[in-house]
């Protein structure tokens, strides 16, 4: 190789490594000058509450936060601000059999969500996410109901996390 090309390895190096200020790994990207980012716990204004549904949404989105990004999860108000409220969390028949009978139900929730990010107040958003989960009707709900959660949050979770700070 020769000295000319060691130059721009070298330089493409230095200029990797100096790139650290937004980016991460999971394709997060987080406005420089961002340090923090503060999730309000849930309220739950659902026609059916799920007691645990509030704390496992809102713990949920705090580790993700706190796990894929460089961000500090503060109770304070962050630079960057996670909020919002379930809206929704509803079970219906999804599919019936050849007999007419229900044969699959649904569990839906709904979450309603603000952003604001005091670094780029145009990356602020508001916005309600929608998730669900099939489950056979001939399955007790309450057997099957902190699975289908834990699945639902998780995904919902992943939602809110790249709607804010991933920019594909």
């Amino acid at each position: 190789m020769g000295s000319g090309q060691w130059v721009v390895v070298c330089c493409l190096l230095l200029l990797l490594v100096g790139c650290t200020g937004g980016y991460s790994f999971t394709g997060a990207s987080i406005p420089p000058g961002a340090k923090t980012i503060s999730v309000a716990t849930f309220p739950n204004y659902a026609s059916t509450v799920n007691p645990q549904l509030s704390q496992k949404l809102t713990d949920e989105l705090m580790q993700m936060f706190s796990s894929q990004t460089s961000l500090s999860v503060t109770n304070a108000e962050g630079d960057l601000q996670v909020s919002g409220e379930i809206v929704g969390y509803d079970t219906r028949a999804s599919a019936l059999s050849s007999s007419d009978e229900v044969s699959m139900n649904r569990l839906t929730i709904t979450v309603r969500v603000k952003f604001v990010n005091n670094i780029d107040p145009e990356a602020d958003f508001e916005q309600s996410f929608s998730r669900y989960r099939d489950y056979a009707a001939s399955q007790d709900f309450s057997s099957v109901e902190n699975t289908l959660v834990g699945e639902i949050v998780t995904e919902l979770c992943e939602d809110i996390f790249n709607k804010a700070v991933v920019n594909w």
